[in-house]
């Protein structure tokens, strides 16, 4: 498909694939604390935390996931960390496809939708990745990890793009973090936005939308 394995003494380079990494999952609500000088986890929030301006000792919920490197390969060699885009599978990312089953919907999905959505990209399935199923990049969501430790971990790197999809995915993740945020919405007349709310309901009207009633 669109990917190559590379040999796992292989420079890390944009657009390689990992499993396993460690994504945390927090609430700043409630936070577990080691109260100094006992053993006792307490709950606090994170702004009383943040506020007494000292270091603490907390426990953090931890699960592995599977992410793609984000950063361009002089980062990569060079930097101290190295960003990662969570890879879950394409349902959970594209909601919208949730009960995708044709083949020619998801022709439409992964062309037409791909050009339209640019929070995630597409990847197609590998057994031997270990991707079951059809699986999308989410570039909201994104994991930090120290260069030296990712590249003591490249025996959990399983594939990377190849030249194709590794341009294409260069691309997007550029078009996400310089896209201009606007609501779509804004210049529909009465018809067209009472038909764009029938998949859209959490479309607010703007202040010029409020029709009269008829």
């Amino acid at each position: 498909m669109i990917y190559s394995y590379p040999d796992p003494t292989a420079p890390i380079r944009q657009g390689d694939i990992f499993i396993n990494l460690p994504r945390v999952d927090l609430s700043l609500a409630s936070v577990l604390v080691l109260k100094e000088g006992e053993d006792q986890l307490v709950e606090m929030p994170w702004e009383d935390i943040a506020l007494a301006g000292q270091p603490v000792s907390a426990t953090i919920a931890l699960r592995p996931v599977a992410a793609i490197v984000a950063n361009q390969d002089c980062d990569t060699l060079h930097g101290r960390d190295v960003t990662l885009c969570e890879i879950r599978p394409f349902r959970d990312v594209e909601r919208s496809a949730k009960d995708t089953t044709a083949p020619n919907k998801w022709v439409s999905r992964i062309t037409q939708q791909a050009r339209i959505n640019q929070k995630w990209f597409y990847l197609p399935p590998d057994t031997q990745i270990g991707f079951t199923e059809k699986m999308g990049v989410d570039f909201m969501v994104t994991i930090r990890v120290a260069r030296t430790d990712l590249e003591n971990l490249r025996t959990f790197r399983r594939a990377r793009l190849n030249d194709v999809a590794d341009e294409h995915f260069r691309e997007r993740i550029s078009e996400f973090f310089r896209r201009y945020p606007y609501d779509e919405w804004y210049s529909l007349n009465k018809d067209e936005l009472e038909h764009y709310k029938k998949e859209h309901p959490e479309a607010e009207p703007f202040p010029w939308q409020n029709f009269p009633q008829s």
